[in-house]
């Protein structure tokens, strides 16, 4: 294989390189064996042309398309590493020669990755605006948050107050019109719980069973139903029913309806106490772990971020979170359905913090080969295992999925984040 890479401007350049005939010739030989099966010619039963009446028929370099696709993956990931160069997005490739008996000659037109120039990454000093305190206040509302998920409800005679329920049926329109979506019968609403649009729940305190309530409201601007976006709408309110929550007594009895490992109202909170100290903990060290992580990329300076990159880890972002959703059986459209949004939109929300995260992954990557930071066996074969038991997968589905150069990145970023934070202190 011929190599040669010329920078054209900066973090861009074009990388020049030949499939040799020895790959070429069995290529176009499975293309071949695979395509005959559907040809039909005169003389031949289908699919038993031969290799020389095909070629004479059709040409030779009616294959080279499909052998090219085959060949090109791995040919490029060959001239890439024998050119040592580190391409950061997607490629447009470009067949300068595919003569018949020669070499093939392709070019890559690629976004290199831009030089770091580092700043001060070790013992930082940064703030952290989080305590990891509780305060009794902080367990009495988990206490009382859970007490409250116990509650019951009663139908009340009086007058509804916020924190209550009604039941109620609703008709709403638009200047006289009534719109999709604007009716319901029997609906369970809490006042206060912000479950309806602005200024509606509000209109339905101090109403009571029976009453007929004309609740007068203005969607927002932003409504995700655009026809009726900043409009006025009156909506016809029948108040059949108004309930009131009982919570259950905070004594012993409902600590162990709560938690049935703890036999007292004392051990339950505890109990919560510990929890809530360790998730304050959790969050003070991701504090302080992101604080010093932008530190050290502030500190950092970047030769020209290619725009190619951040493009790139936008649609790496949206992969991963539609990817997501559609293990949870929502698929793309009807994420888009549920949310009232477009891909447009998504694309836009994960757009803000590209550049960053970009950037982010940069520094922390410079940050490790400067320390010279690699993965062990044993911490490749650690990292494997972590990821089977966290996604209950076989050690093997996991090995066969991740390729060893993904997971000594993984494990060197791990431990230049891990340096950066270990050695800051907090102020």
């Amino acid at each position: 294989m011929s190599v040669s890479f010329e920078t054209k401007e900066t973090n861009h350049g074009v990388l020049t390189f030949t499939i040799a005939q020895d790959a070429i010739q069995p290529e176009l030989t499975r293309v071949f064996n695979r395509v005959k099966k559907d040809i039909n010619l005169p003389g031949f039963r289908k699919g038993k042309v031969s290799r020389s009446v095909f070629d004479q028929r059709f040409g030779e370099e009616a294959l080279y398309q499909d052998a090219l696709n085959a060949l090109l993956p791995e040919a490029y990931e060959a001239a890439v590493k024998e050119a040592g160069i580190a391409v950061v997005a997607q490629p447009s490739f470009d067949a300068q020669s595919l003569e018949k008996g020669q070499d093939w000659v392709i070019t890559a037109s690629v976004v290199t990755k831009p030089e770091v120039k580092l700043g001060d990454y070790k013992n930082l000093t940064v703030s952290v605006d989080l305590t990891k305190e509780v305060s009794d206040e902080e367990v009495e509302e988990r206490l009382n948050r859970e007490r409250n998920n116990l509650a019951e409800l009663t139908i009340k005679d009086g007058a509804a107050e916020n924190g209550d329920t009604v039941v109620i049926d609703f008709v709403g329109s638009v200047d006289g019109v009534e719109f999709d979506g604007g009716k319901g019968d029997n609906f369970s609403l809490e006042l206060g719980s912000g479950q309806f649009i602005p200024g509606f729940e509000d209109q339905l305190v101090g109403s009571k069973a029976g009453d007929q309530v004309e609740v007068n409201v203005t969607f927002p601007e932003d409504y995700q139903a655009t026809d009726l976006a900043g409009k006025a709408a009156v909506f016809a309110t029948t108040v059949h029913e108004v309930k009131a929550k009982e919570v259950p007594a905070l004594d012993d009895e409902l600590a162990k309806d709560l938690d049935e490992e703890v036999e007292t109202l004392d051990e339950l909170k505890a109990k919560y106490r510990k929890e809530l100290e360790e998730r304050k903990e959790l969050a003070y060290d991701e504090a302080v772990e992101a604080a010093a992580i932008d530190l050290a990329v502030d500190n950092a300076e970047i030769v020209e971020l290619p725009e190619e990159m951040v493009h790139e880890e936008v649609h790496r972002a949206i992969n991963e979170f539609l990817g997501n959703m559609q293990q949870q059986g929502i698929s793309p459209e009807m994420y888009y359905q549920i949310t009232g949004t477009t891909e447009e939109d998504l694309h836009k929300q994960y757009a803000e913090d590209a550049e960053k995260r970009t950037r982010t992954n940069l520094v922390v990557e410079a940050i490790a080969a400067a320390e010279g930071f690699e993965a062990t066996p044993d911490e490749i074969t650690a990292e494997i295992e972590e990821l089977a038991t966290t996604y209950n997968m076989e050690v093997q589905q996991v090995r066969a999925l991740l390729s060893e150069d993904m997971l000594q990145h993984d494990i060197t970023v791990k431990k230049a984040v891990e340096l950066i934070t270990e050695s800051a202190s907090v102020k």
